[in-house]
């Protein structure tokens, strides 16, 4: 599935890039499979505030019906699924002094992934 990317300022951040590369993927594949089902989009964004990064990835999926399990270890709506995406995904952004939140777009359906990393 093609992303559009919104993109940003150049920004330089002190991570590990492995461990960010599989934050964005997890986050890039929710967005797609959700995104599919609705034949809808995905597009990245990111922008500076202050010292910190805000990146952001929407999908024009259904949307969140239930956001209380998300980061539940081993909850997953997906058939074979494994449920530690997102898990993962926020313990990586907590050890990168970070926060990983998810939540319903308000003007356009969809959800959005909203990335937050010190700078």
């Amino acid at each position: 599935m093609p992303v559009r990317i919104e993109g940003g300022p150049d920004v330089a951040v002190r991570a590990d890039p492995d461990q960010l590369e599989q934050l964005v993927i997890n986050l890039l594949r929710n967005a797609a499979d959700a995104a599919l089902q609705t034949c809808g989009g995905v597009s990245v964004g990111w922008r500076r505030d202050g010292r910190t990064l805000i990146v952001w990835i929407d999908d024009e999926g259904a949307g969140l019906s239930n956001a209380s399990n998300l980061f539940v270890p081993f909850f997953t709506t997906k058939p074979g699924g494994s449920g530690i995406g997102l898990v993962l995904s926020r313990q990586i952004a907590e050890a990168h002094g970070g926060t990983l939140t998810l939540e319903n777009r308000s003007e356009e359906p969809g959800c959005r992934a909203l990335l937050r990393l010190p700078l």
